[in-house]
């Protein structure tokens, strides 16, 4: 088996590239080692020291680090991974639930529904697979008094562009195809 590695425009996370599918549907994060006891491939990733944080899109994982150096932690990251797939172990436990968990607790006004659907597929079809080719993704959280809300995740939480990624490209985007957004903020 032979993972690829490629650079993210965050320099705290790095982006594996198993050549399998990871998340057949949605994507996963995960925060911290309790979180993610419910995937055995996170759980196994979080055992190595320095890492902060775990993301799984269709076919890749990203790996977030605090404090060491990518040289040092990029062997052990890649055996965890290589090992995992090669047990045949599932990415996620059974009582996992599979898929973006974010929906429920979307707001919006009820008027606003049109507006919504809009936003939604315009994130859909042409934010998400760009901000997955840098192992993250972007997600709506809501909308309220022309302010869309949105969750950012993988590569994309905490990364030094996101924020001009959000107000040059996404705000941009959003603006010129549904005039009531006015701005655009990350939660």
């Amino acid at each position: 088996m032979f993972i690829q590695t490629e650079a993210t425009p965050n320099p705290a996370t790095l982006k594996f590239l198993p050549g399998k599918v990871v998340l057949e549907n949605g994507t996963a994060e995960f925060r911290n080692p309790e979180e993610a006891a419910v995937s055995p491939l996170a759980s196994r990733i979080f055992s190595v020291p320095g890492v902060t944080a775990v993301f799984f899109g269709y076919d890749f994982v990203t790996v977030t680090k605090e404090g060491q150096e990518w040289p040092h932690l990029k062997p052990a990251i890649l055996g965890s991974i290589m090992e995992h797939f090669m047990s045949g172990a599932p990415i996620m436990g059974a009582s996992a639930g599979l898929g973006d968990q974010d929906e429920e607790s979307e707001f919006f006004d009820e008027g606003d529904e049109t507006i919504v659907a809009t936003i939604k597929e315009l994130l859909e079809t042409r934010v998400r697979p760009a901000v997955a080719q840098d192992g993250g993704d972007i997600t709506f959280k809501g909308f309220k008094d022309g302010k869309v809300y949105l969750n950012m995740k993988g590569a994309c939480s905490g990364c030094p562009s996101s924020t001009a990624t959000l107000k040059h490209g996404v705000q941009n985007l959003l603006r010129h195809f549904v005039p009531e957004v006015q701005e655009v903020e990350a939660v």
